[in-house]
């Protein structure tokens, strides 16, 4: 089975419809020890033939657009917060304490961009500039777990065989790729025909995701037409660049969910999809679990999206895409235990955002032809044990990846002026790019266009 049937099967897919996909294959793209090229390629790949066949559904038509993935386009994609630049500057994408650390037995990865997760990581350890005696004094374990309690975030860097014995993994390990359940039984709003526009046009879509995997899933969903709006709290804004560069095709509102909570409400009242990407439970007591959002909007699709999944020891834990590749071996294994390496894209972020993506685009087609709603869950750990454990790796291709130049490009916009990396998302017919550039965080109205 290569890839692309394995991600497509994960997602339900009619296995026939695989046959519209064609791939452009290029050599030193997304170049890493682990076959990084190929999972990215096939999130992209099933992403794209998802949005073909909620097309055809849509128009009535029995025969799905084929489905194009350029590895050109897929590498270029996969590091667009690398690519972006505003008004010439390039982007901030990691904090100097978001990082590997030495401690007395081997290594530990924190994460500390926003300032509520650094303040948590030094209440735990100390001050900055001590960090590095204070961890060597530690076992990797003994700070894990410290910081942790502390609210903060760091994970000791494990071998393959180390994680593959954790429970978390275990728990990991016996859950498909793409988790899927229908609650309830009502049906759902009737989307219209569409009359040449992209396969998302007029779903709605509200936004509470933050960072990277969750954003690019709504960026996508964006570009194939759906109103995106992006809720947050009014306190707490996303990074700026990491805004910039996600925040493509969608709207951005500040909501307080305690305060506000008529006008979520009523955005909640005629949606078609919630996506969340909080860690699990952090949502349940705004009566945001899929039970009770689906309990208020019969019919509506939630997709939800944690980093270790919602299950298991670790299953209310924070993470980031960088902390699972630390804690499920992959740094091992892309660099030594000597210095701990690093995949060539934040590819479980990037992947597992495709493929939510497609999850929501293959229930949106389920849901006209069935007419009900429902919940779909990915994790980011659960994509790296694929990466690990699942990933054919093929063999060469006839075409070299030259750099990014083809698949960037310019525009204006409230936040200056843009260089980015072009969707990879391409089928017969859809669109090459976003209809609108980023705004500013928090300056849309809470309501549907």
């Amino acid at each position: 089975m290569t890839d692309i049937e394995y991600a497509w099967s994960a997602l339900d897919g009619d296995p026939a419809l695989v046959a519209r996909v064609s791939t452009v294959v290029r050599e030193g793209a997304l170049q890493g020890r682990l076959p990084v090229r190929e999972l990215a390629r096939a999130c992209v790949g099933v992403c794209a033939l998802a949005a073909a066949e909620l097309g055809a559904a849509r128009a009535g038509r029995s025969d799905v657009p084929e489905a194009r993935v350029d590895d050109g386009a897929v590498g270029t994609a996969f590091v667009s917060e690398r690519h972006l630049l505003i008004d010439g500057r390039a982007p901030v994408t990691f904090a100097p304490l978001s990082r590997f650390w030495r401690t007395g037995d081997g290594w530990v990865r924190t994460h500390a961009n926003y300032p509520h997760h650094r303040e948590r990581l030094l209440r735990a350890l100390g001050p900055a500039d001590c960090l590095d005696v204070a961890l060597a004094e530690r076992s990797a374990l003994e700070v894990e777990e410290a910081v942790y309690a502390a609210g903060g975030l760091a994970v000791a860097v494990r071998t393959p065989e180390e994680w593959a014995a954790h429970p978390q993994a275990v728990a990991v390990a016996g859950r498909p790729l793409v988790e899927r359940e229908r609650l309830g039984t009502a049906r759902a709003r009737v989307l219209p025909p569409l009359d040449g526009a992209p396969p998302a046009a007029g779903v709605r879509v509200l936004d509470l995701t933050r960072v990277i995997a969750g954003p690019v899933a709504t960026r996508t969903l964006a570009l194939l037409g759906a109103d995106v709006l992006r809720v947050d709290p009014p306190g707490s804004p996303e990074l700026p660049d990491q805004h910039a560069d996600t925040g493509f095709g969608k709207r951005s509102a500040a909501l307080d969910l305690a305060r506000d909570r008529a006008a979520f409400e009523e955005l909640l009242a005629s949606a078609d999809v919630v996506v969340t990407g909080y860690r699990p439970g952090a949502l349940d007591r705004f009566g945001l679990s899929p039970e009770a959002l689906l309990e208020r909007r019969p019919g509506l699709i939630v997709a939800q999206l944690s980093a270790w999944g919602a299950y298991g020891p670790w299953g209310g834990r924070r993470g980031f895409d960088s902390l699972v590749q630390a804690a499920s071996g992959i740094a091992m294994l892309e660099g030594s235990p000597e210095q701990p390496g690093a995949l060539p894209a934040q590819a479980l972020d990037h992947g597992t955002g495709y493929l939510l993506a497609a999850a929501v685009l293959r229930a949106l087609t389920e849901r006209l032809r069935e007419g009900y709603g429902g919940v779909v869950r990915l994790a980011l750990a659960r994509t790296a044990r694929w990466l690990t454990d699942g990933v054919v790796a093929r063999g060469s291709g006839d075409l070299t990846y030259d750099g990014p130049g083809p698949w960037l490009a310019e525009t204006d916009s409230a936040l200056g002026k843009l260089r980015y990396a072009l969707p990879p998302v391409a089928f017969a017919g859809g669109p090459g790019d976003w209809a609108r550039p980023p705004g500013a965080w928090g300056t849309d109205s809470a309501r549907w266009i």
